[in-house]
């Protein structure tokens, strides 16, 4: 599956300017490094996922729009994808930008 190429677009626009930021193509997505370490990507028909602390991230799941990634039929810890309607508006979306960036802005650089 490709990527949406509206929401990278709308990634790219609002991260610019942010420091130590690549983006990269891989798992059928656009994802966005900081630092390299990957913070979010751009999924396919406009979802995103999300790298957030683990100990945060199941508070923010609510079952409907945000859920735990899962890959091969395993949840991945501190990996959150967000449906396409949470990411509707550009603060929905800065939101959860800043918390995947927040995130790897705590790991150190690699």
């Amino acid at each position: 599956m490709a990527y949406d190429e509206v929401l990278a677009q709308r990634i790219d626009e609002l991260l610019t300017g942010e420091q130590g930021l690549t983006s990269r193509r891989m798992f059928g997505g656009l994802g966005y490094l900081v630092d390299g370490h990957m913070a979010v990507a751009a999924g396919s028909q406009g979802s995103l996922m999300v790298r957030a602390d683990p100990a945060d991230a199941e508070a923010w799941v609510d079952g409907a729009a945000v859920s735990p990634m899962v890959m091969r039929g395993r949840p991945m810890a501190g990996w959150l994808l967000v449906a396409a309607e949470a990411l509707a508006t550009d603060d929905q979306l800065q939101l959860w930008l800043d918390r995947g960036v927040g995130y790897v802005r705590t790991l150190p650089p690699t």
